[in-house]
């Protein structure tokens, strides 16, 4: 239940190798800086460079001069960073993404050809492969009670020891504009999450998920 491979490719992150010898894809969450601090230095020059303190951008990257970057941080070849973006720092942004205009990221990884393009927060998550995050939508990272995180399904229920965990979102997932995904949610790959949607627990894969009494299976197009 909730095993990595069953929502991310790990082929499409330079940080595969922190996934290893995991059971559930939040428990890289703690370990993203220390990561980022090990293997930033390893980057081949030719294709990153080392921008203020325990932050590597790749050449190709485009940064915008108006966003806030603070380490330790991994931004990815071809890769955006848009007017107002905010990088808290513990980020590791992978190749041919999106950072959109007055986008926060804390303690995150996006997996490559992430897209959270227009006033999105994202905090103590993992986005997979191609996943989209529309206009406005966010990850909700602490309960409002600041108790531990949990992840529940029909199939039962796991405690992560997190208080902050915001969600793990499968590859080729489309989030709704102005959707919350809450604390301790984790999203199947090729699942569409209609806008304004509140979400929690487990979606599972090839959903359309409209609200919570009423999620369906997508058709497989041939």
């Amino acid at each position: 239940m909730y095993s990595i491979s069953d929502y991310l490719d790990l082929k499409h992150t330079i940080a595969a190798e922190l996934f290893e010898g995991k059971e559930y894809p939040w428990e890289v969450l703690p370990d993203i800086g220390d990561f980022i601090m090990k293997i930033g230095p390893t980057l081949p020059e030719e294709l990153y460079e080392k921008r203020g303190e325990d932050i590597w951008i790749a050449k190709s990257a485009h940064v915008f001069e108006s966003a806030y970057i603070a380490g330790p941080c991994i931004i990815g070849p071809e890769t955006e960073v848009r007017h107002c973006a905010f990088l808290r720092g513990k980020i590791i942004v992978g190749s041919n993404c999106v950072v959109g205009n007055s986008t926060e990221l804390k303690n995150v990884i996006l997996f490559d050809n992430v897209q959270v393009p227009h006033y999105n927060y994202v905090g103590d998550s993992v986005l997979g492969y191609k996943s989209h995050l529309g206009a406005g939508a966010i990850t909700s990272n602490v309960k409002s009670d600041k108790s531990l995180t949990s992840v529940k399904s029909s199939e039962g229920v796991v405690d992560t020891g997190l208080k902050k965990f915001g969600a793990i979102v499968g590859d080729h997932v489309e989030v709704g504009c102005g959707s919350v995904l809450n604390p301790g949610t984790i999203v199947g790959r090729n699942t569409q999450i209609y806008p304004l949607s509140m979400v929690r627990g487990a979606v599972a894969s090839d959903s359309i998920y409209k609200t919570a009494g009423e999620i369906v299976i997508r058709e497989q197009r041939v």
